[in-house]
């Protein structure tokens, strides 16, 4: 399967993990290897990932494949593999957390722009753009990193067979080449898709061939995102002949 591009919202994650149940029940695959490509996303999108690919691992041969980027949620999703393998100029790591949210009163102040709020609970506006932060808001958004940053150094540590203090001097946010995470303990090899089908064959003991799989989705929503494509496309093409009318010589 593929892990491609941000990890987003609750819809996209709901696919993924749906697929990921589908091939852990699937009696026709006897092992599985996850391509991925990936910056990362979502915190709770991410740990839920890697919940889903931890109980697929405890099923059958789970073996992650980081060929261009495998880093903060994505490498969290990697690590619940049996095995993990990146080319040796994959992006690996940025194993830390960030809350990043705008802070607009100048600009809604000098746009003449007021916000009222009706409230019950001293924090429930905690982090909203319109005002800034108060001292408590501050120190509990910072909890919050804190308890998602050790629940992650926690996962790695764990997965990687790695102590949790060298894990915490690596989960700096930093990101390094494959070739380097691989002498760092943070993947095991480094190879290619075809080498994590080998693997994960082997550890199954089954002929190393291969299908990429994804949900099958009903008919209505294909045809809608195949009219949405079609239709981007035209007038992609569209733009394109008039400005080149435009600036022919």
């Amino acid at each position: 399967m593929r892990l491609y591009g941000p990890i987003g919202g609750p819809a996209r994650t709901t696919e993924l993990i749906e697929l990921i149940r589908h091939l852990r029940e699937s009696r026709r695959v006897p092992a599985c290897v996850v391509d991925i490509d990936s910056p990362g996303g979502s915190a709770t999108g991410s740990d839920g990932l890697y919940v889903a690919f931890e109980r697929l691992a405890a099923r059958k041969p789970l073996v992650a494949v980081i060929r261009g980027t495998g880093a903060s949620g994505a490498y969290l999703a990697a690590v619940a593999a049996h095995r993990i393998v990146a080319s040796p100029n994959a992006i690996v790591g940025s194993i830390g957390v960030i809350s990043v949210g705008p802070r607009l009163p100048d600009l809604l102040e000098r746009i003449g722009v007021q916000v009222s709020v009706r409230k019950a609970g001293r924090l429930k506006d905690m982090g909203a753009p319109w005002r800034a932060d108060t001292d408590e808001e501050l120190t509990r958004e910072q909890e919050l990193v804190d308890a998602i940053y050790d629940a992650f150094v926690l996962r790695v540590a764990q997965a990687r067979k790695l102590d949790v203090d060298r894990v915490r001097e690596l989960a700096t946010g930093e990101v390094w080449l494959g070739s380097r995470a691989r002498e760092l303990g943070l993947v095991d090899e480094i190879g290619d898709l075809e080498r994590a089908v080998e693997l994960a064959a082997g550890l199954a003991g089954v002929p190393p061939r291969a299908a990429t799989t994804r949900l099958r989705r009903p008919m209505l929503s294909r045809l809608t995102d195949r009219f949405a494509a079609r239709a981007a496309t035209t007038i992609i093409d569209e733009l394109e002949a008039r400005l080149w009318d435009r600036y022919r010589t």
